[in-house]
């Protein structure tokens, strides 16, 4: 049984809210063993992670907004990774994913150290989008350290992941060689959002009355959800609910305006677990997917959203142009319309005859099922590790 090394700072695990792309993956190879290295603060007001079965949780400073307190978390966790895996039983590979560099720096730190390969997945393209989202000043020392770090990572990488093919095309224009690249995106698996309850009681279960347009995942400066909230100031007289689930940094802030403009036809929950995601989908009519307007997320994205949407049958809506927008829109599931397009966009759905509606339905789980399931994904993960070792 070969071992594989993961530092995901953000990694849940299984059922739970969060990122479960590490867990559903290498828990799918076969002839490997995988321990998954978390932040015990991972999160905002997340309690701390506890070791268990195929984790490993390192303390972390806790964090509570976008600064300063946030960056002496992501280097906190680095800076207990290395020193805690620097000892023990040598992996065969050390896999690290981003999104901050300082998780890969990590990873390079711990592959040297124990003569093994290392692979870097490139989840979102770092500086590059802190300048995008002007977060960070690309004159700056701090900016130009983090290129030298991000080049560093390319070249010590025996093999790069990447989850959207702008990203490929991003590294190569870097100088990257194509052969190091392997393009393994976010998936989802259609069966997994079957549900033993009629729509009728999961309607209930979350208190759904009238047509419902749900937003799950992070609330942070990057999802853009003022633009959801905008789309529902347009649609005030239309019968419409809009529900985010979710918690991160710009909650509380989106709270406030909600408050503020008096949207009665909007609703906040609090995160929920992986096990409940099936019935939320089944209870609600559409799915919405939203970003800010970022040149960097025209390529550089492989939203889980999508694909959670797509396989449970939702009819969905984007915001985001490009890659993002091209896939939504071939897989026949969904809508996309430009970055402050969503009221039109969700109008178009709540006019839509049930003929249109229930093509949608059908057509983005045969997608999903056809071209981007976990189990595909795990097929390409556990090729690109095998060969790796070898």
């Amino acid at each position: 049984m070969k071992r594989v090394l993961v530092l995901n700072h953000f990694a849940g695990e299984f059922g739970a809210p969060g990122g479960t792309r590490h867990v559903e993956m290498f828990s799918r190879l076969r002839g490997w063993s995988y321990l998954i290295v978390v932040g015990s603060h991972a999160t905002v007001d997340s309690l701390p992670t506890r070791s268990s079965r195929g984790y490993l949780a390192v303390p972390t400073i806790p964090f509570s907004d976008n600064g300063l307190d946030r960056i002496a978390n992501w280097v906190s966790y680095a800076v207990a990774s290395v020193p805690r895996l620097m000892i023990g039983q040598r992996p065969d590979i050390v896999y690290a994913s981003s999104p901050h560099l300082l998780a890969g720096l990590a990873g390079m730190i711990l592959a040297r150290r124990w003569k093994a390969p290392f692979v870097l997945e490139v989840r979102d393209l770092w500086p590059k989008l802190l300048a995008d989202m002007g977060q960070m000043d690309q004159a700056s020392p701090v900016y130009r350290l983090l290129e030298r770090v991000e080049a560093l990572l390319y070249a010590s990488a025996d093999r790069i992941v990447v989850m959207a093919e702008g990203t490929r095309t991003y590294l190569i224009d870097r100088g990257v060689p194509k052969s190091k690249l392997v393009f393994i995106p976010n998936a989802a698996d259609p069966e997994d959002f079957e549900v033993d309850m009629s729509r009728e009681d999961c309607r209930s279960q979350f208190g759904f009355t009238r047509r419902t347009a749900v937003y799950t995942g992070a609330h942070g400066p990057a999802n853009g959800l003022d633009f959801l909230l905008d789309a529902a100031d347009e649609l005030r007289d239309e019968e419409l609910d809009i529900v985010l689930v979710g918690t991160g940094p710009a909650k509380e802030g989106l709270e406030r305006r909600v408050r503020e403009m008096d949207l009665s036809n909007v609703r906040f929950m609090d995160p929920i677990p992986k096990s409940e995601i099936p019935r939320l989908m089944r209870a609600a009519d559409f799915g919405v997917h939203v970003l800010a307007d970022v040149p960097l997320f025209r390529y550089g994205v492989s939203p889980n959203k999508v694909f959670d949407y797509l396989a449970s049958g939702l009819p969905m809506i984007t915001n985001v142009p490009g890659e993002v927008a091209d896939l939504v829109v071939a897989s026949g599931g969904g809508i996309a319309v430009e970055p402050a397009g969503l009221g039109r966009g969700l109008r178009a759905l709540l006019h839509a005859n049930n003929d249109q509606l229930a093509g949608m339905s059908v057509a983005g789980r045969e997608f999903v099922r056809r071209q981007w399931s976990r189990s595909a994904m795990a097929r390409k993960l556990q090729e690109l590790l095998d060969g790796v070792a070898r």
